[in-house]
């Protein structure tokens, strides 16, 4: 077996490529809970139980491990450690493939794209990746990717700074509906169904388009104003959102309420839909009578003029 890698002058392995990490939930569909959703997670060497390797390499991956940065929780990275030329116009790229889950996860058949530096592919193949092996919880395993030339598109490859990646598809998932866990207890069997059919009845936001659509608005008798609102997802990645600036218009097309919003933790999941229900207090609406026979509200920049 060729080396794994090479090393730096004064003898120490060296990481000769670079990481690249994917969504678990968007490669498997999988997520784990974590104590504080923000924490970085450290990963632990795991080789494969079928592979014997001398403890020179033993050493160097556990020294290249270390040398890995923490990933976040719910990702899955391959971090390249060497890509090297074999007979018969083979090459093998070896990188760990790293789980920051809690959990133990298993790769099936995938696309790997191999890249530059600058993001330009060089090659492509769809290998099974059932042979690496149940991969614990919070761990990194070396694993060996071959690539022919028939998989490449280009001779002249990079001997440092190039990239393994996972190739995603583009989501098939049919846009659905999201609650929150207090609108998943609160909320009844029949208003839930009755949502879930609007927003499969709804035409699906564009890819990678992110919109709000108003459901239900109503004043209160102490003068507050509830805006319930859908929060349209149709990025194939989930996305959070911290604060977003709102306005109201009535049937008249006049502004009658208008303010910020800080949300804690607000995330909608890729390619669904989320309502929620924004309160204005009485001093941020209109004195004047309002008119909701039709409506809108909107996100609106904080700088913008009107």
């Amino acid at each position: 077996m060729l080396p794994f890698f090479r090393k730096k002058g004064n003898g120490k392995p060296k990481m000769e490529g670079n990481e690249t990490t994917v969504s678990s939930e968007e490669l498997l569909n999988e997520t784990s809970d974590t104590e504080e959703s923000g924490q970085n997670v450290d990963t632990d060497l795991s080789i494969h139980p079928e592979w014997t390797i001398s403890k020179e390499d033993q050493y160097a991956f556990q020294f290249l491990n270390m040398e890995c940065p923490p990933l976040k929780p719910n990702q899955i990275s391959l971090s390249g450690i060497s890509l090297q030329e074999e007979k018969d116009g083979k090459y093998q790229v070896t990188a760990f493939i790293r789980n920051s889950l809690n959990k133990t996860i298993k790769l099936h058949e995938t696309t790997l794209v191999l890249l530059d530096g600058n993001d330009k592919v060089l090659g492509r193949k769809t290998m099974d990746l059932s042979q690496a092996g149940e991969i614990p919880g919070k761990s990194s395993r070396p694993w060996n990717f071959t690539f022919t030339e028939a998989d490449l598109f280009t001779n002249d490859l990079p001997a440092e700074g190039w990239k393994l990646a996972f190739q995603l598809k583009p989501s098939s998932r049919k846009h659905s509906l999201s609650l929150e866990n207090s609108w998943e207890q609160s909320l009844a069997e029949k208003d839930k169904a009755k949502l879930q059919e609007m927003v499969e009845n709804l035409t699906p936001p564009k890819p990678g388009e992110v919109n709000f659509m108003g459901l239900k608005a109503i004043r209160k008798e102490n003068g507050d104003l509830h805006v319930t609102m859908l929060v349209r997802n149709g990025s194939n990645k989930n996305i959070t959102l911290e604060q977003i600036p709102l306005q109201v218009e009535d049937a008249s097309g006049q502004t009658v309420a208008k303010g910020g919003f800080t949300l804690d933790h607000f995330e909608v999941k890729a390619n669904t839909s989320k309502p929620w229900t924004f309160i204005f207090p009485q001093e941020l609406v209109s004195d004047e009578e309002i008119d909701l026979s039709t409506w809108k509200a909107y996100p609106v920049q904080k700088n913008a003029k009107h």
